[in-house]
């Protein structure tokens, strides 16, 4: 399967290689004070080069094995990440379902360009790896996520309690999906 390249009318979306791995230290060094209420505790090693490498060879790995699509969003000239959008623990067989997952870089936000982004992906994964459902999951705090999620089609599922660890705490998530129409 080759390597997606998508755009969108605002950018560039990607699984970038290990050798970029400077564009994505620099998207995190960026925004920590603006994703760490939203993510779990990083260590500082979490924002080293090195880390960046391993995790993007890793993440080449899963996309050629099928577990997982980690997208960037660069700009147009290809020079700066504004965003992620990751969609993880793909299951084919009867469920051909991921998770998903995503970042907007602060001096993006409130632009809708996260739901372009997200919905470039979505129809990417429906369309390339015969996916049925995505599912996504919010903090219930997290107003603006479940707004971006309701735009973009999923449909509440319920409320899972103690959830996932964020910024060193269990986190409530409301857990929504988006089922693919054409499947």
């Amino acid at each position: 399967m080759a390597l997606p390249h998508l755009r969108t009318a605002r950018t560039r979306l990607t699984v970038l290689p290990p050798e970029r791995a400077d564009l994505m230290l620099d998207f995190y060094l960026r925004n920590r004070a603006h994703l760490t209420p939203w993510e779990p505790s990083r260590d500082e090693g979490f924002y080293t080069l090195s880390h960046w490498h391993g995790r993007l060879r890793d993440s080449y790995g899963q996309f050629f094995n099928g577990s997982a699509v980690h997208l960037v969003a660069l700009d147009l000239l290809g020079e700066q990440v504004i965003a992620t959008c990751n969609f993880t623990h793909i299951l084919m067989g009867m469920f051909k379902a991921c998770h998903l997952g995503y970042a907007i870089d602060q001096a993006h936000e409130g632009q809708g360009l996260m739901q372009e982004v997200i919905e470039a992906g979505i129809e990417y994964l429906f369309r390339e790896h015969g996916l049925h459902r995505v599912m996504a999951s919010y903090m219930p705090t997290n107003l603006r996520s479940g707004a971006l999620l309701e735009r973009l089609g999923f449909e509440r599922e319920g409320l899972a309690r103690d959830y996932l660890m964020i910024n060193g705490r269990w986190e409530d998530h409301v857990l929504t999906a988006r089922i693919n129409p054409a499947i």
